[in-house]
């Protein structure tokens, strides 16, 4: 079951992650981002994972202004 964070709005966003490479070191870094529906690649053909929990040490917000949520280090 994947991890599921509806917003002030009602609009229902799920939980993913993706491993990046930093053009400037190379160094792989891991991303967390919202999507509407559970997705398993990216808009770029990389592959996505759907997460089942919210990491430890961190800690949803949103956007005040769109209400999309993001992941934060509590």
């Amino acid at each position: 079951m994947a991890y599921k964070h509806t917003n002030e709005r009602g609009t229902t966003y799920y939980l993913h992650k993706q491993e990046v490479t930093l053009k400037s070191t190379g160094n792989v870094q891991t991303i967390y981002f919202f999507a509407k529906e559970e997705l398993t690649v990216s808009k770029k053909g990389n592959p996505v994972t759907c997460l089942d929990a919210l990491p430890d040490g961190k800690m949803v917000k949103e956007n005040s202004r769109t209400g999309l949520p993001f992941v934060k280090k509590k």
